[in-house]
């Protein structure tokens, strides 16, 4: 009967973790709330991609399964702290102590053994203690510069989000990071000059037909 109660308060506890978890998914990232993207991914989105490359890591080095856990936790606190970004003039001691006592409150829903992994993970992350701890920070910054990249693509707008990629600067060290990142930037460029040449001939055409046509004035539908 004891064992029973037992098992009934842990499934209930593990119910609960997987709920608060779950609201990584309602939790936009704050970086491009501020900047008015439309429609901004969530954390759990960014995680999700950030565990696929780290399945996709080729160094075999690399504990690649310790990546993928890293990645999974670094950001769970967020689902009781929200996403703390920098402009949100909160120091990084204050931001790490929500986010350890967030995450002391998430692990304590857990089994002895799962609670111990999922705080130690976290602390790895945050410390930045081993080699995976370290890969891992390089697919966060390079998970969000992809992003922003896909953002300029869909919004049609080409260098809006510059001020990500400048954040990144002299931060990407892993060498399969740096080849997936020389592509973006290469992808990048091409989709900026393609750009560039269209405005110019776009310009070019509208001198010309003003020249010979009379001039209207725009309307709206």
């Amino acid at each position: 009967m004891a064992a029973t109660m037992e098992t009934t308060a842990g499934m209930s506890n593990m119910l609960q973790f997987m709920k608060l978890i779950g609201q990584l998914k309602r939790v936009p990232r704050t970086g491009w709330v501020y900047r008015n993207v439309q429609k901004p991914e969530s954390v759990s989105d960014h995680m999700y991609r950030m565990a696929m490359m780290s399945l996709t890591i080729t160094d075999p080095t690399v504990d690649k399964d310790r990546c993928i856990k890293l990645a999974l936790v670094h950001d769970m606190a967020e689902c009781i702290v929200g996403d703390i970004a920098p402009s949100d003039n909160i120091s990084k001691a204050e931001k790490h102590r929500q986010e350890e006592e967030a995450m002391r409150h998430l692990s304590a829903l857990l089994p002895e053994g799962l609670k111990q992994e999922m705080y130690g993970l976290w602390e790895e992350y945050e410390t930045q203690s081993s080699q995976e701890a370290r890969l891992v920070k390089e697919f966060d910054l390079l998970e969000m510069i992809l992003q922003a990249h896909e953002y300029e693509e869909l919004e049609g707008t080409p260098g809006r989000l510059q001020e990500f990629f400048d954040s990144t600067n002299g931060r990407f060290h892993h060498p399969d990071v740096l080849q997936l990142l020389s592509a973006l930037n290469e992808e990048r460029g091409s989709h900026m000059t393609k750009t560039d040449e269209t405005n110019k001939s776009d310009g070019s055409n509208a001198a010309g037909a003003s020249s010979s046509q009379t001039r209207t004035t725009p309307h709206t539908s």
